[in-house]
Formats: C-alpha cells, sequence, structure tokens
C-alpha cells in the first residue's frame, strides 16, 4: 500500500517513516504496517493531544508540541509531533509544519554522510538529533518575543501608551501559549530517559539528554523573565495612560469650575428683572464683561498659587 504523505528512510540498522500528513489512511497504514496500538493512532488523529510518554510492549508512544507562529492572527499555536520508538526504527507524525523536522528529514534522506552519522544500531542518536534540532528553533522565537518587549518599551517612552495596550495583549498571550506548550517537555524527555531501556540504551546518551533538558529549562528560564517584563511593563502603560486621564480630568474640571460663576452671572443679568443694577445704563454690557474677566482671573490666580495648573 502505497501512501504519498509516508516518507522512508532505511538504512541497515534503522528506518524513519515520516508521516507529513494526519488522517485515516495513513493510520490505516501504520495500523496495518506497525500494529500499533488503536489508541495511540486515535491520538495522533485527535486534533491537540497534550505531550506525554506512554510505554507500549513493542514501542515507546510520545508526544510533543512546538511553537509556530501565525502570521495573519501574529498568535504563537502548538504544532503536535507524535513519535513511535522501536529498537529499530522511528516513526514520526506531523502536520508538516515544523521547518527543522522537515529540513533534517530531507538532509538524511539526500545524504549518505548524515545517514552514517544518526542511523546507527538504535533510534537513541536520530531521535536526539531530531529533538535538539526542534529545541534550537525555538530560541528564534523567544529571541523575537524579546525584541517585541523591547520595542513596546520604548514606543511607550515616545508617548503612544494607547497604542501599545494592543501590543501589550498580543505579547502576553503569545508567552502564555508558549509556556504552555513547553511546560511538560522537561518531564516528557525524563520519563523518555528512565523508560527507554527495552528499546534503546539512552543511558549511554543521557549527557546528550541531559542537554536537552538544560535547553528546556533555558526556554522556561527565559520565557518566566519575559512574562514578568511585560507585566511590569503593562502596569507601568496603565499608570501612564492614568496619569494623563487625570491631567485631561483635571483641565476639564478646572474649565468647568472657572465658567461655572461666569454662567450664573450671565444668567443673573439675563433676567431683565426690573430693577437690576447696571443693567441699561452705557456701557452695561462692556462692564459686565470685565466681571466676568476680574471672577475668571481670580480663579486663575487661586488654582495657579496651590499648584493645581
Amino acid at each position: 500500500m502505497f501512501v504519498p504523505s509516508i516518507q522512508q528512510i532505511e538504512t541497515r540498522n534503522l528506518s524513519w517513516i515520516n508521516v507529513n500528513r494526519i488522517g485515516p489512511e495513513e493510520m490505516k497504514y501504520l495500523e496495518e504496517n506497525y500494529k500499533f496500538h488503536p489508541l495511540h493512532l486515535a491520538d495522533c488523529l485527535s486534533p491537540m493531544q497534550r505531550p506525554k510518554l506512554d510505554v507500549a510492549p513493542d514501542y515507546l508512544f510520545m508526544v510533543l508540541l512546538f511553537p509556530i507562529y501565525n502570521h495573519r492572527t501574529r498568535e504563537l499555536i502548538p504544532s503536535e509531533v507524535d513519535f513511535f520508538i522501536s529498537s529499530n526504527y522511528l516513526v514520526t507524525v506531523h502536520n508538516n509544519e515544523l521547518p527543522p523536522l522537515i529540513n533534517f528529514f530531507n538532509l538524511c534522506q539526500i545524504s549518505k554522510s548524515q545517514q552514517k552519522k544518526y542511523f546507527v544500531s538504535n533510534p537513541s542518536f536520530l531521535l536526539y538529533e531530531l529533538l535538539y534540532r526542534l529545541m534550537v528553533y525555538c530560541n528564534p522565537i523567544v529571541d523575537n518575543l524579546n525584541l517585541n518587549v523591547r520595542h513596546i518599551e520604548e514606543n511607550i517612552f515616545r508617548g503612544f501608551e494607547r497604542r501599545m495596550v494592543r501590543e501589550i495583549l498580543v505579547v502576553k498571550r503569545n508567552i502564555v501559549n508558549f509556556r504552555r506548550i513547553i511546560q511538560v517537555h522537561r518531564t516528557v524527555i525524563n520519563k523518555l530517559i528512565n523508560k527507554s531501556q527495552p528499546f534503546f540504551s539512552a543511558g549511554q546518551l543521557k549527557l546528550y539528554f541531559d542537554n536537552l533538558i538544560e535547553m528546556i529549562d533555558e526556554i522556561w528560564d527565559n520565557l518566566e523573565n519575559l512574562r514578568q517584563t511585560i507585566e511590569a511593563i503593562e502596569r507601568t502603560n496603565n499608570s501612564l495612560i492614568s496619569f494623563k486621564l487625570n491631567d485631561i480630568i483635571k483641565v476639564l474640571t478646572i474649565i468647568s469650575v472657572t465658567t461655572l460663576p461666569i454662567t450664573l452671572i450671565a444668567s443673573i443679568f439675563g433676567m431683565n428683572a426690573r430693577g437690576m443694577p447696571i443693567v441699561g445704563q452705557p456701557g452695561s454690557f462692556w462692564m459686565i464683561l470685565i466681571l466676568m474677566a476680574i471672577v475668571s482671573g481670580i480663579l486663575f490666580s487661586f488654582f495657579k498659587k496651590r499648584q493645581w495648573l
């Protein structure tokens, strides 16, 4: 049974079966040729699984998530990779979204030297190199988040506080999504080291797999620092917006208080009641305007003295 979305690299010691589309046809192929458990195949078909490692009698089933950037929504979303690991084969199931996985498979497919280097007696070297490349792929995403945070901070102090509210929320969402994607990886890799003995000796490569764990910890620490930084920037931005809003409210309040006595004077002299002083006398209009100006000047001087202006 030939399925175009299933590619294979076979050597004397090891096979890598790469499934770059997840559908019923691909799962049927894996079930017929490798006798994988139906629940694990169902997990592959499920829209999204949590990272985990299951031990089956003949293989290990591992699920990991890695971030990809959606340029349309400006959102980091998880991309799932399912691994079936046995002593003489590695099966990767994914949606063809992760460049490191695609490029590494293509490189191994065309390069005999790469096959000689990574396709040894068991899949541990191949699996480590694949996971290492996927982890390295995460670093530029962390760097991009750092640049976004710095850009937001600079623009806040240039007077663009309101514009940065949406940018802050976008970055916060991406940091939260990234943390959710990566947070269980350390546990899964540790479990892989401990449970892999029946299929390959991860103990021989413990130093390398420990390096993966250190990379995960480093990414997690960077994300934690970014989370704290963006929250501090958000508080600063909210304070600046509140400060400007308070200034606006203060100015409007002063204008209202200043115009209130002027309006009162205008209302009193507009009643046309008999016996009104000044009204009807030559120059009464200008006299009333001067009275209004004096009252406004007194109020302005009072606000200035109290340092409200």
